[in-house]
């Protein structure tokens, strides 16, 4: 083992309902406490979270609302985790900004005393993006083989970024050489605006990626609400996002 440890390390993992930190529950938590003298020992428990678990959620991880209905929710398990935990550093892959404060928020949800000043954390995500850093620099020495000069210029980025596209066609067999074909596969989630407030359902109409009609399609919504329209283009969301709910509620109308 090359970590050095003088008490024991938890890397852990959730699996929830989703990634808001105070609304989302957990559905599966898992523990591997690697102790000084490199001994280990794991837990891994279920847990109905008490609320519907997301479609989109149960494809990612696997767990549906079938599968947690008998499991014990977080509050029967919480002693246990805590037991596992306490005097130990924590550690996970983007457990800082997700694991950790959502795991903190079950806990003090339940009554259980958690307290931050007690542990290290250590976030293996955080260590990847510092030692290899995802950015057009980087990007240009692994594709090209270059050192990019004049990082930041407007000119020396894009004559960089062509490159860096290029090389990327040449190096990955499987990757298509069409312009609409990159389009599809350079999206993460297809959405219907440029900032992601409207996705599309299976059906490929606009839903709601956000708030109370989460998960609705937009025209029903607008139908039903109007007044929700008009809530949309008086708050904070980008121009582009307006227009597309503008372009959605005249349609509505036919």
């Amino acid at each position: 083992m090359n970590l050095k440890l003088h008490k024991p390390l938890c890397v852990f993992d959730l699996e929830t309902t989703g990634t808001n930190i105070g609304k989302d529950r957990i559905v599966e938590i898992c523990i591997l406490k690697v102790n000084p003298d490199a001994s280990r020992e794991s837990r891994t428990w279920r847990v109905n979270p008490e609320m519907p678990i997301p479609k989109e959620c149960s494809e990612i991880h696997g767990i549906y609302d079938e599968d947690i209905k008998d499991a014990p929710t977080f509050k029967e398990i919480a002693s246990k985790v805590m037991e596992m935990i306490s005097g130990a550093d924590l550690g996970g892959f983007n457990s800082n900004r997700f694991d950790v404060p959502l795991l903190a928020e079950e806990l003090l949800r339940v009554g259980m005393d958690f307290d931050l000043s007690k542990f290290k954390l250590v976030d293996a995500q955080t260590i990847f993006h510092k030692k290899e850093p995802r950015n057009l620099s980087a990007a240009y020495q692994f594709y090209c083989g270059k050192t990019l000069e004049n990082a930041h210029s407007a000119e020396a980025d894009v004559l960089a970024t062509f490159e860096v596209l290029d090389a990327q066609i040449g190096k990955y067999e499987d990757l298509p050489k069409e312009i609409s074909q990159l389009s599809e596969y350079s999206f993460h989630n297809k959405n219907a605006d440029l900032a992601g407030f409207i996705g599309y359902s299976d059906k490929g109409e606009e839903i709601f990626n956000f708030g109370k009609y989460k998960g609705q399609g937009v025209k029903a919504v607008f139908k039903k609400d109007l007044g929700y329209y008009g809530w949309l283009q008086n708050a904070d969301f980008p121009l582009y996002t307006k227009k597309v709910f503008t372009k959605i509620q005249l349609s509505s109308k036919f």
